[in-house]
């Protein structure tokens, strides 16, 4: 959205939280967020939430919720039956009443699956598409730009092709003088209160953040030895959430 201030566009930039509970997603509107991601897994970089999760945030937040639809952790190209629960997903998230869907499918070559992503937002319609950070994997960032383009999608969230986006802000100014409005260009990866006016000055529509903090479960008992995933470097013992604190200091940043 775009308004006029002494004569001259102004971009009107949101902050989008990435959510993985109700908890969270109740952080982001005390925070003052504009819109809420919510998925799954976080360790995995976020996979398609429950059902139960998503209807208990519609109930509780006034915000927008967008959800995550990834059948799986791992790479973005997906198989027939991969595509067949993403479809159905997304269908059932439509009559929940979510406010938009976040997906990304790329080739094996690393090359946006332009036809497969077409045809779920045609799915998700008339809700909004965001293509997520799947396109920080593909091979040529500027051709994946305009193939998302092609696709529906209304927003790109991306770190500008870095693990981080203060280390792509390069990228992202540039993707946002190619996309020319075209599209909405996301900033997301360790975003912070610090970071967030050099994100801004790319021209980036929007920034994305989880704000994580984590504090010690309340089990007293505790199983040593046991890595439910099989990953011994995930805490079991720790809760993640968001810290509304974090995320309203980035807000004060960008509606400064």
């Amino acid at each position: 959205m775009n308004v006029l201030e002494g004569g001259m566009e102004r971009v009107l930039r949101k902050v989008e939280v990435c959510s993985y509970s109700l908890e969270s997603c109740l952080a982001a509107e005390k925070a003052g967020a504009d819109r809420i991601e919510l998925c799954a897994s976080p360790f995995e970089g976020g996979t398609t939430p429950s059902l139960g999760v998503v209807q208990a945030s519609l109930k509780h937040v006034s915000l927008p919720i967008n959800v995550m639809v990834r059948p799986r952790g791992g790479d973005f190209c997906y198989d027939d039956l991969e595509f067949e629960v993403m479809k159905a997903e997304i269908e059932t998230f439509k009559a929940a009443g979510v406010q938009g869907i976040v997906l990304g499918i790329l080739l094996p070559d690393g090359r946006v699956d332009v036809e497969r992503t077409r045809e779920l937002v045609q799915v998700a319609a008339p809700l909004p598409v965001t293509f997520h950070r799947a396109i920080d994997f593909a091979q040529d960032l500027a051709e994946a730009v305009e193939d998302v383009i092609a696709t529906g999608c209304r927003i790109i969230l991306t770190s500008g092709g870095a693990d981080k986006a203060p280390d792509g802000t390069a990228e992202l100014k540039r993707m946002v003088q190619q996309a020319a409005r075209r599209i909405e260009i996301m900033a997301g990866s360790g975003v912070n209160a610090a970071n967030a006016d050099a994100l801004l000055e790319t021209g980036v529509h929007a920034l994305h953040l989880t704000g994580k903090v984590s504090r010690d479960s309340r089990m007293e008992y505790r199983k040593e030895g046991i890595a439910l995933g099989g990953v011994a470097a995930v805490p079991e013992y720790d809760i993640a959430y968001t810290d509304w604190a974090r995320v309203a200091q980035v807000v004060e940043r960008v509606k400064k």
